[in-house]
């Protein structure tokens, strides 16, 4: 599925939109592949999926590696720009949170791309050319919807 937005408001709601889909589908446990260039959207995207669940105060995790948000469930917002290699990735409890109920979304996903759990729904956030404000957001479900 590809979405075009046009501002950050925009891609929050394309973010509530996988979020909702998800849940009508009986979708609990996800984890979320994101990826695209700094300062794309991945985090308003973020922003976006936590609103659906009633989730507010969705910031980068860029020097916290991963925030916690619970609500009616759980969001595991990762930042991987930072990790290097698997030590990073499981020093920081990373195998704990893919287990756990809720989903996980990883921004910088690139960074980790052995370690991204088999049927996870890659993100993928880029820039139109020409145009500074617009959004392609394409979503590869993995049949998972």
């Amino acid at each position: 599925m590809t979405k075009y937005t046009k501002s950050a408001s925009e891609t929050e709601r394309v973010g509530a939109d996988l979020a909702e889909r998800l849940d009508k589908a009986g979708i609990t446990h996800a984890f979320i592949a994101m990826r695209g260039e700094m300062g794309v959207g991945k985090t308003a995207f973020t922003r976006g999926f936590a609103s659906y669940f009633g989730i507010s105060g969705v910031k980068s995790p860029t020097y916290t590696i991963v925030n916690e948000h619970r609500g009616r469930v759980n969001i595991y917002h990762f930042d991987m720009y930072r990790i290097c290699d698997g030590d990073d990735l499981y020093s920081i409890g990373y195998d704990d949170y893919v287990d756990a109920d809720g989903y996980c979304i990883a921004e910088w996903s690139e960074n980790i791309e052995g370690e991204i759990p088999e049927g996870a729904i890659f993100v993928t956030i880029s820039r139109v050319e020409g145009h500074p404000d617009e959004r392609r957001i394409d979503i590869d479900e993995n049949s998972c919807i």
